[in-house]
């Protein structure tokens, strides 16, 4: 179990580092998105541990990098392509 926890936190700091890495401009502060990675990690491998049981270690580092992914993909601002501005501006 700790082996998962510690993988799982790991691989959430990984994919948030990658994150913060390759979509500066599209993320907000590194303060909020490398905790929000290892959280969702961390709270995948839970989930993922609750429904196969503690024999797959590879599946629950799935199920982490899975809900890493997608917790950090909350985050994610809409690219200004074109520049646009409002009206008032």
């Amino acid at each position: 179990m700790f082996l998962e926890a510690l993988g799982s936190a790991v691989l959430g700091l990984a994919l948030a580092w990658f994150a913060t890495h390759r979509l500066p401009h599209r993320l907000p502060p590194r303060l909020l998105v490398v905790p929000t990675g290892v959280a969702g990690a961390l709270f995948g491998a839970f989930v993922t541990h609750s429904a196969v049981g503690a024999g797959g270690l590879l599946v629950i580092l799935l199920g982490a990098l899975v809900v890493s992914a997608a917790s950090l993909s909350l985050l994610l601002r809409p690219a200004e392509r074109f520049g646009r501005r409002s009206a008032t501006a």
